[in-house]
């Protein structure tokens, strides 16, 4: 027998309901604050992903790399913005007039790291990316849509930690600062860090081995190292946040696992035990230098991502449910082969006028057909019989109320129309 590659999952039956809600709701909230979709290849070039300086371990260790038959090297597409950039530039949408681009995605990810609680090798990404703008509302805006999203999927008590990375000059007093501090302990730190401490000590924030560490709870914060530019900015975000009733904690230690982020970034942290430290749902932030590091013009741009199985695997643990129960606006029913040519011209037609329609098609009883109704919760029974049918006739049943009635078949839309 075939099994599924480990850290990936069939979604099917109850599971498959939530997802399609989850995504229903996205599309909605998406659609209102202005957000066109965009879809990009599952496969791109390696060079998009693997870029010089880039020090994450999702660069370094997580992906799926491959050369094809052409020997080209090939990346599976491990995170959502850099294809959503070169889409940007190799479209040319910077060239656009309605300013700022937009764009949200739902998309496969894939990254060869440890399965774990929400955790996966295969896993379905939703992101947001605005182009163009450098306002700081837009940052606030990023950061409230993930919020409104999840309030209206029951999600409660959501914390949101914000930090500056601040611009170019900001970041260099910081890292000059930590580097100093560090040098004296970098020693009893583990071995990604004391590689991060050569090539992006930053990194070292965000460590999943020392991150809760005694020398990293007291390292230098970066807001005290941020120039007047990026602290009023940052200010200006924070204020917007106040305006939007967004709830926000300032935290120095949020630096993001992507090499590209400048100024704000931020996680929003769910309150699930099951996924231990790693209950981050949604997080982002600015990059203002990625789409000129890849070949386009100077583009301020912020975004945020969440996986949209640890939104549902989070709320299963929170005991949010849907409504996941299957129902049909009618069940057609018959015995014989002409009641049943019949049942399937009827379903045709009453599935084109819009109606959740199924018909019996496994040799079922008359007496094993209402069960069967029942089971899919059909809100009305249509009963085929062949003398009805001869005087274009047809028994409709309410299966809530028990009432029957006999109708004009010419009439079963208008009928149905009236009462469901």
């Amino acid at each position: 027998m075939i099994i599924r590659p480990k850290g990936t999952y069939d979604i099917y039956g109850s599971e498959a309901k939530k997802w399609q809600y989850v995504n229903e709701v996205i599309d909605a909230f998406c659609q209102n604050y202005n957000y066109d979709f965009i879809r990009t290849p599952v496969f791109e070039s390696s060079d998009l992903f693997h870029r010089d300086g880039d020090e994450s371990d999702m660069v370094k260790k997580e992906t799926y790399d491959f050369k094809d038959k052409g020997d080209r090297n090939i990346t599976l597409r491990p995170e959502g913005t850099a294809g959503v950039v070169r889409s940007y530039i190799e479209n040319k949408m910077y060239g656009d007039p309605e300013k700022p681009t937009k764009l949200y995605y739902n998309e496969t990810m894939y990254r060869y790291e440890r399965p774990g609680s929400g955790r996966d090798r295969e896993f379905t990404q939703f992101g947001v990316e605005v182009l163009g703008s450098d306002d700081a509302y837009i940052d606030a805006e990023v950061i409230s849509l993930p919020i409104r999203i999840f309030e209206a999927l029951g999600f409660r008590n959501l914390k949101v930690n914000v930090n500056s990375l601040g611009d170019k000059e900001s970041r260099k007093n910081y890292t000059d600062a930590l580097i100093e501090y560090l040098k004296n302990h970098i020693d009893n730190m583990c071995e990604d860090c004391k590689r991060r401490y050569e090539t992006n000590p930053l990194r070292i924030l965000d460590c999943k081995v020392d991150g809760e560490s005694d020398i990293i709870k007291n390292a230098p914060k970066i807001t005290d190292y941020l120039n007047e530019e990026s602290k009023k900015r940052f200010d200006q975000v924070l204020s917007y946040l106040d305006a939007l009733d967004i709830e926000y904690v300032i935290d120095p230690n949020t630096v993001r696992g992507l090499d590209y982020y400048d100024h704000t970034v931020f996680e929003i942290v769910c309150d699930v035990k099951e996924l231990g430290s790693a209950n981050v749902v949604a997080a982002g932030g600015r990059y203002n230098n990625l789409v000129s590091q890849l070949g386009g013009p100077e583009t301020p741009a912020v975004g945020f991502a969440c996986g949209i199985g640890r939104i549902i695997f989070a709320m299963e643990k929170l005991g949010i449910e849907i409504n996941d129960k299957k129902e049909m606006d009618v069940f057609i029913m018959y015995v014989s082969d002409t009641e049943k040519e019949h049942a399937i011209y009827l379903a045709q037609e009453l599935r084109l006028n819009g109606f959740k329609v199924e018909l019996e098609n496994m040799g079922r009883s008359l007496k094993a057909q209402f069960k069967q109704a029942d089971r899919l919760n059909s809100k009305f029974l249509i009963i085929l019989n062949d003398e009805d049918l001869k005087n274009g006739e047809i028994q409709i049943k309410d299966n809530l109320t028990k009432e029957e009635n006999k109708i004009a078949e010419s009439e079963v839309v208008e009928y149905l129309d009236g009462n469901i």
